[in-house]
């Protein structure tokens, strides 16, 4: 063999050695990133979880709005990521704790019960004001003292909240959207898909709740959201009382 046939061979290894060892470590890399997405979700792989969505109300089968069903959409794609599966049930028709399997619950506790159950046990410092009359603060969130109406189509809130009752890491999260219009959940849900590596760096694997706002959604619908603040300790406190009122409108 001469010369230059040994450099060339010895070339070859080397570039093979050096691909295969980028394609070790790429797999490593995408296998530890997939293993905290799913340590965030709480969705091992083949795990099970939960859809939970308001019941239409124009008859007894299970009907989803539309936008509604773009915000399952983006958390099916979640969910098929993680290795996991996931069943779409009505509002009315869950009747679990906390913990067993990681939970989506779409939508206001106007009209989702399961929503209005897990606001009342895990975020006792949230009102929703859910007056029928058109009177101006219908809709509004009071988070604490801090009160945030809804301006619709121009500045409305939602709630993202990942929390697990004090049940420890080990156990499923519940994933809370809820929203003062149908639009806000879809922009909740695309914002925690987008978000997700971000909120797991700061948060870990512990509760959260977070307020957004959504931006002029008549014109853009659910892309412009903003983080308004981490609410997370006014929201899990009982609120005050008698409790201050001072309202946020957009600027």
């Amino acid at each position: 063999m001469t010369e230059d046939v040994r450099n060339i061979v010895l070339g070859l290894i080397a570039v093979g050695i050096s691909a295969v060892l980028g394609w070790l470590l790429r797999g490593h890399l995408w296998k530890r990133r997939l293993r905290r997405k799913q340590a965030f979700f709480g969705l091992p792989d083949n795990s099970e979880s939960l859809l939970v969505v308001n019941r239409d109300a124009g008859g007894p089968e299970l009907m989803v709005v539309r936008q509604d069903v773009f915000a399952l959409i983006e958390l099916a794609a979640v969910i098929k990521e993680c290795g996991a599966h996931a069943q779409v049930v009505a509002h009315d028709a869950a009747q679990q704790g906390f913990g067993e399997r990681t939970e989506f619950c779409v939508g206001s506790p106007v009209a989702n019960r399961r929503m209005a159950a897990h606001m009342h046990s895990l975020l006792p410092g949230v009102r929703v004001n859910t007056e029928p009359e058109p009177v101006p603060d219908r809709g509004a969130f009071q988070i604490g003292s801090e009160r945030y109406r809804l301006e619709s189509g121009l500045t409305e809130h939602v709630i993202l909240a990942r929390l697990t009752a004090d049940q420890g890491q080990d156990a499923r999260p519940v994933f809370l959207f809820c929203g003062q219009r149908a639009v806000t959940s879809q922009a909740a849900t695309r914002y925690l898909a987008r978000h997700h590596e971000k909120l797991a760096r700061k948060h870990g694997n512990s509760s959260f709740v977070l307020l957004l706002k959504i931006v002029n959604s008549q014109a853009y619908g659910p892309d412009v959201v903003e983080l308004v603040a981490d609410v997370t300790r006014e929201a899990r406190a009982p609120l005050p009382v008698p409790a201050a009122r001072s309202s946020h409108r957009a600027k």
